[in-house]
């Protein structure tokens, strides 16, 4: 095994223009962790947001970008006994040490083997946006059947798993999405879909319980006008935007609002696996790009109007 890997770093905050190829040492495992071999790595929009220096909880750089991946097991650490060298395994990376790269060091508790179903091009397009479709409506919500359900960006990464996880929980979904991409969604299971470049979703509703907003912005105070007595609107933009006046309107009509930020967690992707090996699960990856394409990656994301996820392989 050579003692340098690939990695796509930056020096400075930028456009994706800042993105490079650098050639680093290879990560060693701590003795909680295991060294995989990356085979798959998706883009999220939180790699540009953090590569434009939106999200400055991670300092500065120079840093590899990616938070989630698939790949095999090629060492491990002294203290693991779970996983074995050859394991298949998907998973979350943590910054500075992102996904982006040939390999990538993680500890045991933020991985899972690799659902048998899934190539690790759809794998590695899981971890992050299905734990955070999963862990709000799941561990937050506690949706339940029957509950109607309004999932914003209804097509894209969090989304598209977000109204198939809902589904299995038997709500009632309802989407917002350009027209384009209804027949998308009707095929995983929505019930109701609104074209938000058309309609005012407020006025289409009807009363829901929750709303799962991965956009924020205007979409938040909006949100709370189709929201039942008590019920409940869950940010899933982690830190970022002020949300203080959302916070104080929903308090002020005795609404609840959570302002959500995923953990990362192999239990959690287990839960999903389960729901992927059902068939209850898919996931839709629309680009995948080679990992010297990462600019152009960072460039489809951008635009907001991935249906799905977009995939980097080294």
């Amino acid at each position: 095994m050579t003692s340098h890997m690939r990695v796509i770093s930056q020096e400075t905050f930028g456009g994706p223009e800042v993105l490079h190829f650098a050639t680093v040492t290879r990560p060693s495992p701590e003795a909680n962790e295991v060294l995989v071999r990356v085979q798959a790595a998706s883009v999220n929009p939180a790699d540009w947001k953090i590569r434009a220096g939106l999200v400055p909880r991670f300092g500065k750089p120079p840093f590899v970008l990616g938070r989630d991946f698939s790949g095999t097991v090629e060492a491990t650490g002294s203290d693991v006994s779970t996983f074995q060298v050859g394991d298949e395994v998907f998973g979350f990376a943590s910054m500075p040490h992102g996904s982006h790269a040939d390999y990538v060091a993680v500890p045991t508790d933020q991985i899972a083997r690799k659902p048998s179903d899934l190539d690790h091009i759809h794998a590695a397009a899981v971890p992050l946006a299905g734990a955070t479709a999963w862990q709000p409506l799941v561990r937050v919500a506690n949706l339940q059947p029957g509950q109607r359900v309004l999932i914003h960006a209804a097509a894209g990464g969090i989304g598209h798993l977000a109204v198939q996880i809902a589904k299995s929980r038997g709500a009632f979904v309802i989407g917002t999405a350009r027209t384009a991409k209804h027949k998308f969604l009707r095929e995983l299971g929505a019930d109701e879909l609104i074209d938000y470049t058309a309609t005012k979703f407020e006025t289409a509703t009807g009363d829901v319980d929750v709303v799962l907003d991965p956009i924020s912005d205007d979409y938040g105070l909006r949100s709370l006008d189709v929201l039942k007595p008590g019920g409940l609107l869950i940010d899933v933009r982690g830190t970022g935007p002020d949300r203080a006046p959302i916070r104080a309107e929903a308090s002020r009509r005795g609404l609840r609002f959570t302002e959500f930020g995923f953990t990362p967690s192999g239990a959690d992707l287990a839960e999903l696996t389960v729901l992927i090996t059902s068939g209850a699960l898919r996931v839709e990856v629309t680009d995948v790009l080679p990992l010297e394409a990462a600019a152009k990656a960072h460039q489809i994301v951008e635009t907001g109007r991935v249906l799905g996820k977009v995939v980097l392989v080294p």
